[in-house]
């Protein structure tokens, strides 16, 4: 009698599942790269966002209003630029960083002197950013501003 000859192994044998440990990382790994091309195309597209919608900035800056917008003992925000530009005596102009020192939060209103911050209620001066009222401790930051003729532009 002749051999039997042995039965040949399967033709494709099932590969075994990937860890989780793999799949943990490449989701993450895919997780990032998205994050970065949507980080990046963020960057491009705002180089050209950034442009002044006013004004020319050759000129001197980005125009953000014209000298009678700002009311004499108040101001006005502008959320996109992070300033706000006050008016703390007829004439002089006065512009700080938006942006509270407490906590972060953007002001949200001037009058009367003040400038205020709706998160903490934290209050600063028109005249020169100082605090007046807590619980914020430092004073805003000065912004660098033009005013020429009737127009105030962001230096």
């Amino acid at each position: 009698m002749a051999p039997q000859a042995s039965p040949a192994p399967p033709a494709s044998s099932p590969s075994p599942a990937p860890s989780r440990r793999t799949v943990v990382a490449a989701v993450g790994a895919v997780g990032i790269a998205a994050a970065l091309t949507a980080c990046g195309s963020e960057d491009s597209s705002s180089s050209s966002s950034t442009a002044p919608s006013k004004g020319d900035a050759a000129a001197g800056g980005t125009v953000l209003a014209k000298t009678s917008d700002i009311p004499e003992g108040g101001g006005k925000i502008f959320k996109d630029h992070g300033v706000v530009v006050t008016q703390p005596s007829a004439g002089t102009f006065k512009a700080f960083s938006s942006t509270c020192t407490h906590q972060g939060c953007t002001v949200s209103g001037v009058a009367d002197g003040v400038i205020t911050c709706p998160c903490h209620h934290s209050a600063f001066s028109v005249t020169d950013g100082s605090v007046k009222k807590g619980p914020a401790t430092k004073a805003l930051p000065d912004k660098q501003i033009t005013v020429s003729g009737d127009s105030i532009k962001l230096a």
